[in-house]
Order: C-alpha cells, then sequence, then structure tokens
C-alpha cells in the first residue's frame, strides 16, 4: 500500500511542472489582456480632435451609430470629421478617399464633415471581402474562414455587411437617407477591388483606409500615399487589429522620407514634405 501512495506521489508530481507551465501562461495571457486594454486607453487619449463639430454633424454621427452602419464608436467618427474640417480650414489641398466602407457609416460621417465641393472618392467591392494572402498572418485566416463559413455577425447580431444581397445600393441610399445624396455631395462610390479601382490622377488631402489584409492594404497605400498632398493624412483603421495590415504599413513606409507614423487610437500617417 505504501509503495503504491509513493507512485502515486511521484506521478503527481512529475505533472506539477506541467501544471506550472500552465497557469504561468494563463497568468501572463491575463496580463497582456490588461496591457492591451490600458494601451488602448492611451491611445484613445492621444488626439488631435477637438470634436467641436457643427450640429449637423454630430447628428450625422448620432444617427449612423442608431443605425448600426459602422463598427466605428462614436469618438473614433468624431476624431475622423473633426480631422476633415482642419484640413478644410487650412486649406491642404486634394480629393477625400475612403478605402472600405462596409456599410457606409464612416464614409458619410465624412461627406457630412467635408466642405461639399471636394470631391470624395469611396471605394469598395460591396460584397464579400477578398481573401487574404500568404503574406497575412494565422489571427487574418482564421478570421477569413470564420467570414466564409457564415459565422460572423454584424453590430449587435445583425447580419455582417459581407453577407447582404446588393450592398452598393444599400450604401447608396444610407447616404442619400441620412442627407448626403452622392451626386450632390462630390461623391462617388466606386464598385470593386482596390487594385482594380483606385487609379488617382488627383492630390489627396485625407485618406481613410479600411483595407483589413496585407494586399488590400498595400495597394491602398501604393495609389494613395504618393498622392497625398503635404499636411494631409491617412487614418489605417486595422493597423492595431490585423497583422496583415500591420506588416504593409511597416513594410512601405519603412525608410521612406517625407512622411511621420503617428500613434493614436488609430494609426495616423502625415504626410510632411514631399
Amino acid at each position: 500500500m505504501a509503495q503504491a501512495d509513493r507512485t502515486r506521489q511521484r506521478g503527481a508530481a512529475r505533472l506539477l511542472p506541467g501544471a506550472r507551465a500552465r497557469a504561468r501562461l494563463a497568468q501572463v495571457e491575463a496580463e497582456l489582456e490588461a496591457t492591451r486594454r490600458a494601451l488602448g486607453r492611451a491611445r484613445a487619449q492621444i488626439t488631435e480632435a477637438s470634436f467641436d463639430l457643427p450640429e449637423d454633424v454630430e447628428r450625422t454621427i448620432e444617427r449612423v451609430r442608431r443605425e448600426k452602419l459602422s463598427f466605428l464608436r462614436a469618438d473614433q467618427l468624431r476624431n475622423l470629421a473633426t480631422l476633415v474640417r482642419d484640413l478644410d480650414a487650412t486649406g491642404v489641398p486634394g480629393a477625400i478617399v475612403e478605402a472600405g466602407t462596409a456599410r457606409g457609416g464612416s464614409g458619410i460621417v465624412l461627406a457630412a464633415a467635408k466642405a461639399r465641393e471636394r470631391p470624395m472618392k469611396v471605394y469598395d467591392v460591396f460584397g464579400m471581402i477578398p481573401p487574404p494572402s500568404e503574406h497575412d498572418g494565422t489571427d487574418v485566416h482564421e478570421r477569413y474562414q470564420a467570414i466564409t463559413a457564415g459565422q460572423a455577425k454584424g453590430l449587435d447580431g445583425e447580419v455582417y455587411y459581407g453577407y447582404r444581397t446588393d450592398l452598393y445600393a444599400e450604401v447608396t441610399e444610407s447616404f442619400r437617407r441620412l442627407g448626403f445624396p452622392a451626386e450632390k455631395n462630390t461623391v462617388e462610390l466606386v464598385q470593386g477591388l482596390f487594385e482594380d479601382t483606385i487609379h488617382l490622377d488627383e492630390p489627396v488631402a485625407f485618406a481613410h483606409v479600411d483595407g483589413d489584409w496585407y494586399e488590400s492594404t498595400m495597394t491602398c497605400l501604393e495609389r494613395i500615399a504618393p498622392r497625398l498632398s503635404v499636411g494631409g493624412r491617412i487614418v489605417v483603421d486595422d493597423y492595431y487589429g490585423w497583422s496583415g495590415c500591420q506588416r504593409a504599413v511597416d513594410e512601405y513606409f519603412r525608410g521612406r522620407p517625407g512622411f511621420r507614423l503617428l500613434r493614436r487610437r488609430k494609426l495616423h500617417v502625415l504626410r510632411e514634405a514631399d
């Protein structure tokens, strides 16, 4: 009997290192999550936007959020709107560009904030998001697998935008319904892959890039950044969210003069010189 007890004790002792490792891993993961939350809160405090917006822009943001037309929070939409208004105030020339609009909410806010005569182009496939590539990490491929398996959800459990039957018509109608019909506000909605549609021959004052994966983000940067006016800005939505997007941004701007990366709640790219 004593021998059997000793055998069980030795077996338990052999398990202890594994148990300790699992406990330590759980502790590290909890600490990492706490650090991520703290980092997010810190980034949220770093902003150049005063949020001193006209009532019509505030009403637009409120409607966009109420109708679940954007995954961005109200303060993030206000930040985009204020940056665009600042560019109008300082006279930075060029178009407003949004690459990736989902249900159109952030694009509608940009249209509300900009001067009506300033041209704006909104690029999207208006359908199922294209697949990632070998340049994207496991996180991206797992997310895409969930999307194609029908497991993605929109805000508050609504139908995911990539599953909607005619997203282009829906977004066009949302612009009109919220008071900014495209044809009357110098807005062009362009349907198709970025590689097939983004061909700019004019300066760009501001771009909101929400391309998710590596290839989409790299295409946007290659075609928008060279057109960015001095004082203009690119806000990259997914830099902190998806590995492929971050890799594309890091690769494109590494050693490239004239640009400054500002690590806000979203990554901002400021054009400082030609």
